[in-house]
């Protein structure tokens, strides 16, 4: 027990640099008190002693604004960072080394028995405000932006963004290299990056860069043409005054519009 706290603890201490030791994150860390109140909870639950598991977890509520489900799972080194309004649903499973913010949901969608609630792997960052809604599973080393809603499956090593979520960078699966290069950059607070690409500016290069590739292929296509004896010139549109378009509109104008 006491090698969990130790472990817990040290968790803190990794991914938070206003942490400064040991006695600090004991008397004033919210996340660390919810957390340590479930893990009384949880065996209460599990052996049938519903109504004091959710005693004890109603007062860590009421303690520490968290609102953690004696039902749920929770894995080891799981870190609620600030925490107020953090809110975890009955059959919710979290796996080791995952982190949440604040304002984080882990809810259902359904009022039907069963599992109702995600599955978060190992590794997983939730930012301030995301909702995960849903019995779907986050990947590993997967990233929900902050106020993301997620509500489908996540892929490992996927970061979502937006309601409702959408992928916006998908990386291959956590390994050595992976690891070190994370341990170098520093922890990815509220799962965004400096590097993180904008959806409207990711889709505008993409139709940019197929522009590029059309006139590209167009060019080659005069190019054949041209060897084969056939002029691709430039070719120029008659330029046109004021009389000339309004011709062309009375033109193009149907009749009952001109007879009204």
């Amino acid at each position: 027990m006491f090698e969990r706290i130790r472990e817990d603890v040290r968790s803190v201490l990794d991914r938070d640099p206003a942490a400064r030791n040991t006695f600090e994150v004991l008397t004033n860390y919210p996340g660390l008190h919810a957390l340590l109140l479930h893990r009384f909870a949880h065996p209460l639950w599990c052996r049938d002693w519903k109504w004091l598991a959710r005693v004890i977890s109603t007062f860590s509520r009421w303690f520490t604004g968290i609102e953690i489900h004696p039902g749920a799972t929770i894995g080891r080194r799981f870190f609620i960072d600030h925490g107020m309004g953090v809110v975890i649903g009955e059959t919710s499973e979290i796996g080791d080394d995952v982190t949440l913010y604040q304002g984080v949901t882990l809810g259902g969608t359904s009022l039907d028995g069963g599992k109702r609630h995600p599955t978060l792997g190992n590794g997983v960052v939730v930012g301030a405000g995301a909702k995960v809604l849903g019995p779907f599973t986050v990947g590993e080393g997967a990233k929900i932006g902050s106020n993301a809603v997620a509500v489908k499956e996540v892929p490992p090593g996927a970061t979502v963004v937006g309601v409702p979520g959408r992928i916006v960078r998908r990386q291959s699966p956590v390994g050595e290299e992976h690891q070190a290069m994370a341990e170098k950059i520093g922890f990815d607070a509220y799962a965004i990056t400096k590097e993180m690409p904008d959806p409207t500016v990711h889709a505008i290069n993409a139709m940019l860069e197929h522009i590029q590739v059309v006139d590209s292929r167009f060019e080659a296509l005069c190019c054949a043409l041209k060897d084969k004896g056939i002029d691709c010139g430039d070719i120029s549109l008659p330029e046109l005054n004021a009389e000339d378009f309004a011709v062309m509109a009375e033109e193009d104008t149907p009749d009952n519009v001109k007879a009204s």
